[in-house]
């Protein structure tokens, strides 16, 4: 299997075409084709279905595509790499962040830590990729990335979790919602209304259940979404009340919203990490207690918790799931019209 044609099949799957793919390489038709058919004859199977000029990715197509994509991104930072050591200039700082953290604190660190005195080379040799938990993890390990910054659980014995922040969530109103009114957003006003949250029930989403739960409140959701910047947008369109994460709503202000402390506390737990026993640069030293800084400056009521904690946080979420499981017997969610139920409140 050659570089080549893994780039092939890359530009196959992002253009959707052989003649796309040939356009964007600036190779000839033909030679694509002769490059995706020689690659499907060594490794076995096919990668696309034909349909004259036309071609649709297999199953199998799609789950070596976002292996191929990482390896792609894995040699352009060699690349990156290469090229500063031949410059005799420090390494490229890479950083993986799950999406919320990507877009709202991530640059905000980078932007101080180029103002850091011996540090000033991050303005232009940084890589941010934006990432899910488990992709984080996934590129620490593999030495991909320098400093992951992504949301609890990261409990893994190769990996150095620094410290943890812990944050309130908050809800994100249009301007002219009467809740917006209320300086602190009474938990217990959301009755009824429709929300728009996440729907990732195994992070956040079990918290913000688990709340509303304990309260006794059903939670009408009337959008779900993967993205907390997607719960805001919709909140600008009138259509529910957002509960987000702080991280997004502070940092990415949107026009005609107001943001509303709530009256109970539903945690969004986020930590910083690097792989165990690899020697850190002095400038990831510095980016981790700059996302430290930043955290707090960003968030109100931002508390930092030693990397100790980890265990018992995680463990006081599931002991509260628990608790909660064998008072009610059983816990249901559904949406729209329907309440989602929880299991309590915990970090």
């Amino acid at each position: 299997m050659e570089l080549h044609q893994l780039e092939a099949f890359s530009a196959v799957m992002s253009t959707g075409s052989m003649t796309g793919a040939a356009r964007l390489l600036r190779r000839s038709q033909p030679g694509v084709t002769r490059t995706i058919q020689d690659l499907e004859q060594e490794i076995g199977y096919a990668l696309f279905d034909r349909k004259g000029p036309r071609v649709s990715p297999t199953t199998r197509a799609f789950l070596l595509y976002d292996e191929v994509e990482r390896s792609l991104i894995g040699l352009d930072a060699i690349r990156a790499s290469a090229r500063a050591i031949g410059r005799d200039e420090p390494m490229p700082l890479r950083i993986v962040a799950t999406p919320a953290l990507a877009a709202a604190l991530a640059p905000r660190a980078i932007a101080k830590l180029a103002q850091t005195p011996g540090h000033e080379h991050t303005r232009g040799d940084t890589q941010l990729r934006s990432v899910s938990t488990e992709q984080a993890v996934r590129a620490l390990l593999s030495r991909a990335a320098d400093v992951g910054i992504a949301t609890l659980p990261l409990d893994h014995a190769a990996l150095d979790v620094h410290y943890i922040i812990d944050a309130p969530c908050v809800a994100v109103l249009h301007r002219d919602d009467p809740l917006a009114q209320h300086a602190v957003l009474p938990l217990a006003r959301l009755a009824g209304q429709p929300v728009a949250t996440l729907a990732n029930r195994y992070r956040l989403r079990n918290r913000i259940d688990r709340a509303f739960g304990q309260a006794g409140i059903a939670l009408h959701v009337t959008l779900e979404t993967n993205a907390s910047l997607n719960a805001m947008m919709a909140a600008q369109q009138r259509l529910g009340v957002a509960i987000v994460d702080p991280v997004t709503a502070f940092g990415l202000r949107l026009a005609d919203l107001e943001v509303r402390p709530l009256d109970v506390s539903i945690p969004f737990l986020y930590g910083v990490v690097t792989l165990s026993g690899r020697p850190r640069t002095g400038a990831v030293d510095v980016l981790i207690e700059t996302l430290v800084d930043v955290s707090h400056t960003l968030l109100p009521g931002a508390v930092r918790h030693a990397a100790s904690q980890h265990g018992a946080l995680v463990a006081h979420d599931r002991a509260d799931s628990a608790d909660s499981a064998d008072s009610t017997g059983d816990s249901t969610s559904t949406s729209s019209s329907s309440a989602h139920r929880g299991t309590g409140v915990s970090a």
